[in-house]
């Protein structure tokens, strides 16, 4: 199981990959791998804004549907367009190529209530 130390996880095992102001969020390699083969990615594209907490989609696997929370505040500047034709990406690369959404950070505080690597490997009893 990865758990890259540069990156901040939710408890609801979102990751954000901060650069500058520029968030990056995806699932995590433990959420992908609970949820199993994920078949479908559905992220709201109406979304411009979102606040930490708010859902801005939902993936699909073979058992399950699982709601994507935004792990921060935001402008939303992209959506990863490519899960729409392939989903399974988020299963083979959950860190890399399956990123969901990139938000502009509107208050870096909220950064501050994420965990850090070691706080998540021991949410996950990793």
């Amino acid at each position: 199981m990865t758990i890259p130390a540069d990156l901040k996880f939710t408890r609801d095992h979102e990751w954000v990959k901060v650069e500058g102001n520029i968030g990056t969020v995806g699932i995590t390699d433990f959420a992908q791998s609970e949820l199993g083969d994920i078949v479908f990615v559905d992220l709201k594209k109406t979304l411009t804004e979102i606040k930490k907490g708010e859902v801005f989609g939902t993936v699909e696997a073979v058992k399950t549907v699982a709601d994507l929370y935004a792990p921060i505040s935001g402008k939303i500047i992209e959506f990863n367009t490519n899960l729409e034709s392939a989903a399974e990406v988020v299963n083979k690369d959950p860190y890399g190529e399956g990123w969901m959404i990139k938000i502009e950070i509107a208050n870096p505080a909220e950064l501050d209530e994420l965990l850090d690597a070691n706080s998540y490997k021991e949410l996950i009893g990793a």
